[in-house]
């Protein structure tokens, strides 16, 4: 007999439904909780198939159906080839919408150097205090084990892990539920030492791998934390006499990849408590040290899901602040509309 798409929709409805009750489950209650609109009678006559193939029994003559532990082995593989399959679609969505938002960035940097003449630089949005979404766990081979660990901001972790036998489904299948029930919107402030315990005590005879994982979750976090930041329009400071010179520029030019200075920029720009949103920093004023003879405005945007980020014009102590600051107020008002319609949402 073969077990048909029905037939695995049927029996899916049956173990979910007993998964949640614990009670036996009967045609009548298949028919309400599935899209198969079929009569009990059908019902019923397919349920009579699916316990001659041994997945389901009726404990009782009265009784509804409960799943045999070869219809629960069936569940449980057809669940985990569900959820790699999901995870695969997943990452290159992920993917896919990083690669997006770097060049939006990056065109981002690009235009408002044009527009203003001067250079500009424009970060990431980022969230504070980065959070797990979920970890899946996938067996590589009998001696490896495949974590994939994904943070706020979209940030994906691989991380191989060795393990001393091949676990089975089953087994990975418990440990992806006991980690994401106590990780998944977790910080790395909130994964104290009594979480950790709890969760290895738990694992049993995987704590070691438990032990791996939580080192790739801070690495995850720390890389989710990690600003970006795209640059543009450096030309442009040779217009001006006063920063043209050879000297003025290459200390430009080394402020710009100075990745430790334009970090302490940018943490103080969004950790300002300007009600504006807009920072003026003239001439030795700036947190960067190479850019003393520099004006740098900054200002924060924020989308609606909560992330920040930061944009900054660098030109000039002459820098035309009107013109700067208005184009800066209108584009942080307006880059949660520009990433709602440029990048797709997962």
């Amino acid at each position: 007999m073969e077990l048909d798409e029905r037939k695995l929709k049927i029996l899916k409805a049956i173990i979910s439904n007993y998964l949640e009750t614990g009670e036996p489950v009967g045609s009548r209650t298949i028919s309400k909780y599935t899209d198969l609109n079929l009569s009990s009678a059908t019902i019923r006559n397919e349920m009579a198939d699916l316990e001659e193939l041994g997945l389901i029994m009726q404990p009782h003559t009265s009784a509804g159906r409960i799943p045999t532990d070869k219809g629960y082995r069936l569940y449980v593989d057809r669940m985990m080839v569900e959820k790699d399959t999901e995870m695969e679609e997943m990452k290159t969505q992920l993917l896919d919408r990083v690669d997006k938002m770097e060049s939006l960035l990056k065109q981002v940097a690009k235009v408002l150097a044009y527009n203003t003449n001067y250079a500009t630089l424009v970060t990431a949005p980022q969230y504070q205090n980065s959070k797990l979404k979920f970890i899946q766990l996938s067996q590589v081979d009998e001696s490896q084990l495949l974590a994939v660990i994904v943070v706020d901001n979209n940030v994906i972790k691989n991380k191989m892990m060795k393990v001393d036998r091949m676990l089975g489904n089953d087994e990975v299948l418990k440990l992806n539920v006991l980690l994401n029930t106590f990780l998944q919107g977790a910080s790395l402030q909130d994964i104290n030492l009594e979480m950790i315990h709890t969760i290895k005590a738990q694992a049993g005879e995987f704590a070691d791998v438990m032990e791996n994982i939580f080192q790739g979750i801070a690495e995850a976090i720390h890389e989710a934390d990690e600003v970006e930041i795209y640059t543009s329009g450096t030309t442009n400071m040779l217009k001006y006499p006063e920063l043209g010179n050879i000297e003025q520029t290459t200390k430009l030019l080394e402020a710009l990849e100075d990745r430790q200075g334009l970090d302490e920029l940018i943490d103080e720009s969004i950790n300002s408590d300007n009600s504006t949103g807009i920072q003026v920093y003239i001439g030795e004023e700036a947190p960067v040290s190479n850019m003393k003879d520099c004006s740098i405005v900054t200002a924060t945007y924020e989308l609606a899901e909560g992330a920040k980020g930061t944009i900054g014009i660098i030109g000039p102590k002459r820098m035309d602040y009107k013109k700067v600051v208005s184009t800066l107020k209108n584009l942080t008002g307006e880059l949660d509309t520009i990433f709602k319609l440029s990048l797709i949402h997962i």
